[in-house]
């Protein structure tokens, strides 16, 4: 656990530590997250990768903490600190353990939408169709801040001018279905933006989108990043988008972190199986070339990923690694290894203390 009084906790936003979010079902437990530690710097964008089903999105509804039933937070921390800005950086001023929150307490729907905001990965199902575009924005604008409506209005309409979206005081007044994808997802950003978190998770925000309007969307973010001064989370399965948008990355694979390291060491010295798998499956133009002149198929990741009701003896990983060694990864849960400074890796290939079978 970190020390909540040390100087180092003015860099640190969040810091997760031992969280498990589990899904109790009929058919079994869900084990959707387990056992997740991440620290989250201000400022700072943390990329959290990983194929579909490996706990990402539900990370960031545990931190929001909206999880729906019948999942439940089981154990572990999710530390906000809470800080406000002076001249030579930020004096934490109080340490709050969300999972203390119940999920709709005032405390905590003071925290959701106000210092920490969310971007979801549809617009189309984060904003209600039969309310205007102004209204969605004002109603959180109004909740959190006492301003008036006519103030509120103003505010919204300034948000709606920074996320780019044309004619803004026209705008406002639209449903979401008038708008462009690419408008809808400004529009929610803007929304999430609207009383200027500290942290601002954004979940595939531009899976939906094509390339184009995807390049504007992320260019947006980062400026809007750096005038706002904001900490940005950052979940896809586009390692292409991680390369652009993140300083550091979290690889997840069945509601573990297997990999984390700043974004070069993880694209250029990558540790774990799965990590090398992923970055192999890019496509690369040279390679695409090649591949088509030798009638080669792209390289993938063998297998699928397992059953969320099966628990896995050993690494979760080990039916589908190309370095699985039997009688050590099908029966011995890797630890967490720091092979280099800031470079950790939950895997049995760097562990001098088990004996290779």
């Amino acid at each position: 656990m970190p020390d909540r009084t040390t100087q180092d906790n003015n860099r640190t936003l969040i810091s997760i530590n031992d969280l498990r979010t589990y899904f109790h079902l009929a058919e079994g437990t869900v084990r959707a997250v387990d056992g997740v530690n991440l620290e989250i710097k201000r400022g700072h964008t943390l990329g959290i990768v990983g194929e579909s089903g490996c706990g990402k999105s539900m990370t960031a509804h545990s931190l929001m903490r909206l999880v729906p039933d019948p999942g439940r937070i089981e154990s572990g921390e999710i530390l906000y600190y809470k800080a406000r800005r002076e001249e030579e950086g930020y004096a934490v001023d109080d340490v709050i353990d969300l999972t203390t929150l119940k999920a709709n307490s005032p405390e905590m729907r003071d925290i959701r939408g106000n210092e920490i905001s969310m971007v979801f990965q549809e617009p189309m199902t984060a904003m209600s169709p039969v309310r205007t575009v102004g209204k969605q924005i004002t109603e959180a604008i109004t909740l959190h801040r006492d301003v008036s409506k006519s103030e509120a209005r103003e505010i919204a309409i300034d948000m709606l001018a920074n996320v780019k979206l044309p004619n803004p005081s026209k705008t406002i007044d639209d449903y979401p279905f008038q708008l462009s994808g690419g408008m809808r997802q400004r529009a929610v950003i803007a929304m999430a933006l609207s009383c200027h978190p500290s942290l601002l998770i954004a979940d595939e925000p531009t899976t939906a989108l094509d390339v184009t309007t995807e390049a504007q969307i992320l260019d947006l973010m980062r400026d809007l990043q750096d005038d706002l001064g904001m900490t940005i989370m950052y979940i896809t399965h586009d390692l292409g988008v991680i390369a652009e948008m993140a300083e550091e990355v979290a690889v997840m694979y069945l509601g573990k972190i297997v990999e984390q390291a700043d974004v070069n060491t993880i694209f250029f010295q990558p540790l774990h199986p799965y990590t090398r798998g992923l970055l192999r499956s890019i496509p690369k133009l040279e390679d695409a070339i090649r591949r088509d002149r030798e009638r080669q198929k792209l390289e993938t990741i063998r297998g699928m990923v397992p059953d969320p009701y099966s628990v896995l003896p050993g690494c979760p990983f080990h039916p589908r690694c190309p370095e699985f060694m039997p009688g050590l990864c099908d029966q011995v849960v890797p630890r967490v290894l720091e092979p280099e400074p800031g470079h950790t890796v939950r895997c049995h290939l760097y562990d001098d203390t088990q004996e290779r079978p």
